[in-house]
């Protein structure tokens, strides 16, 4: 049950103001990259491959784009609302707060997917300026990006209660999520690999998440729709086992 709504709402508001400082450097940035990403990938390699399957390729490349930053975008903004209230020692202050572990996670990861889904929204809107996207299924591509936000949000929110110093929040981003993403057909369909190749990807799990969202856009996907959403859900309770376990415990957050 969650009944200190005051508190949630508090820390809620807190993190939202703080990207509110930085709101029109976090606007500008998703622009520039997403402008950047056109014309490296839309005007070098699209002038070459015109399209993926029925797909003109400017369009094919917008879900995975949107899903490289918001996996990102994500994965720092929850670390980072966790992380400062360790660095500063404040998080002895809300553990023996009236707020249950439950409140405390609704706040911070629903403050995340907030930032993470505007960031992706903003990216979706710059796309237009590029390319014509046309979207099958938009109510279940937008409950697809907030689960997704959610997902790795709470991934983040892990990442930031186990790093011990600033270094440390960087590591699985820079390391682990951008190089699957990169590899996970963001930017291509795994279809276009050789069969070997082909078949070592399917060992990424970014390729069902990609795979998924762009399935919603297209009604067509690398992997079939069923074995996408299966994907998410496993992550989202892997996810949410692992927090359980550590406020269970107490791990890095009482000593």
């Amino acid at each position: 049950m969650i009944g200190n709504f005051r508190g949630v709402r508090a820390i809620y508001a807190f993190e939202m103001a703080r990207f509110g400082r930085t709101f029109w450097t976090s606007l500008l940035l998703p622009v520039i990259t997403t402008t950047l990403y056109f014309v490296v990938f839309g005007s070098a390699i699209g002038s070459r491959m015109s399209a993926v399957g029925d797909v003109p390729y400017g369009a094919f490349i917008v879900p995975g784009l949107m899903m490289l930053t918001m996996f990102t975008e994500s994965i720092s903004n929850a670390s980072f609302g966790i992380y400062m209230p360790k660095w500063t020692g404040t998080i002895y202050e809300m553990l023996s707060s009236p707020m249950s572990p439950l409140e405390l996670l609704i706040a911070y990861v629903g403050a995340a997917a907030t930032k993470s889904v505007i960031i992706g929204a903003i990216i979706f809107a710059t796309a237009h300026l590029f390319v014509d996207v046309q979207v099958a299924h938009p109510l279940l591509m937008a409950a697809f990006m907030v689960l997704m936000a959610v997902t790795f949000c709470l991934f983040g929110f892990i990442i930031g209660i186990w790093a011990q110093s600033f270094e440390q929040l960087q590591v699985i981003p820079l390391l682990v999520v951008y190089p699957l993403t990169f590899l996970g057909g963001a930017f291509y369909s795994i279809d276009m690999l050789p069969a070997a190749w082909r078949a070592l990807t399917l060992f990424n799990p970014v390729v069902y998440l990609i795979s998924g969202f762009r399935w919603t856009f297209f009604g067509r996907g690398d992997v079939g729709i069923g074995v996408s959403m299966g994907a998410v859900a496993i992550f989202l309770a892997l996810c949410l086992a692992v927090i359980f376990w550590v406020f269970r415990t107490g791990y890095r957050l009482k000593n």
